[in-house]
């Protein structure tokens, strides 16, 4: 399982916009702790030794850094972003859950407290969202910055969403500090219903950079609302769709790691059966490529509950 993480979007925080969640009936602080670390004990006695986080999923980094604590693990792999703040206090019904903001002082603060909460175990640290409009882009003293997080030890990456990923990739992965790449990983939207990063995606790790796929199941699209090619294919390799739309990720010889985002140990084992679906089931799904316009038009429009 060395190509698969779990992200804990959906886990950290009471409310998310994936379709399909199965989560506790009392969501509240103890109950989404316990379902994280059931889902973390899962993936781990499955093989799995990544786990994806940020500062904006809640509680999540809180979860984790106490499940490592208690597990006594050593040989997990971390990442984690900056550059969202959760506002959502815990509520289902909040008129807003997290609010976005690319600067150094945002920096600074997030990552120590990343850092505190997940007791220094931070392999890889990601701008959250990097869009080509960001201010991120010419703000000097926050390029510095990022450049200096690896004398802590850290990675630094940024993942991107919207329509214009490819374009973010490609700039983001030319910036420079004293000659040398502020970015060496790519956080990325792609599945079958969203695969214009890919070209970008496949330079980037032809350059030699770590790619992530994170979405792999269009925020629950995939597994609620899938696709009858999707529906065939499960039922002929006895899985679910979910499955499906994540083993056409792993087949993308560009993939470094694909991020799940179970929100219980039923649906990690489900989308972990995607080990069973054979490369040469998933030719047809190319077809099923929205307009990315259209794709994330429909994606903000989907509802946090």
């Amino acid at each position: 399982m060395e190509q698969i993480a779990v992200g804990l979007a959906a886990l950290g925080r009471p409310a998310y916009l994936n379709l399909g969640r199965d989560l506790p009936v009392d969501r509240d602080v103890p109950a989404m702790r316990a379902a994280t670390h059931a889902v973390l004990d899962d993936a781990y006695r499955a093989g799995v030794r990544w786990v994806d986080v940020a500062r904006s999923y809640g509680r999540s980094e809180e979860f984790l850094g106490g499940w490592l604590e208690e597990r006594g693990h050593r040989d997990v792999t971390v990442s984690s972003k900056w550059g969202y703040r959760y506002v959502g206090e815990w509520r289902i019904d909040a008129d807003v859950h997290e609010v976005k903001e690319h600067s150094l002082a945002r920096l600074r603060e997030q990552w120590a407290r990343t850092r505190e909460l997940l007791n220094g175990h931070v392999d890889l640290y990601q701008v959250h969202s990097l869009t080509v409009d960001s201010p991120l882009f010419t703000d000097a003293p926050l390029l510095d910055a990022l450049a200096g997080l690896s004398a802590d030890g850290a990675e630094v990456g940024f993942s991107t969403s919207g329509p214009a990923q490819a374009d973010a990739v490609r700039r983001a992965f030319e910036l420079t500090v004293a000659g040398q790449p502020v970015f060496t990983s790519v956080q990325s939207t792609w599945n079958v219903l969203e695969p214009s990063a890919g070209a970008a995606l496949t330079e980037a790790h032809e350059a030699g950079n770590r790619v992530l796929v994170k979405e792999t199941l269009a925020n629950g699209r995939l597994a609620v609302e899938a696709p009858e090619p999707v529906r065939r294919i499960a039922a002929e390799h006895e899985v679910g769709p979910d499955a499906v739309a994540v083993a056409a990720v792993l087949v993308q010889d560009w993939v470094s790691v694909a991020v799940l985002g179970p929100s219980s140990t039923a649906q990690l084992a489900a989308n972990l059966a995607a080990v069973r679906v054979p490369k040469a089931a998933l030719a047809e799904l190319g077809a099923l490529a929205q307009d990315p316009g259209e794709y994330w038009a429909q994606r903000s429009h989907l509802r946090w509950n």
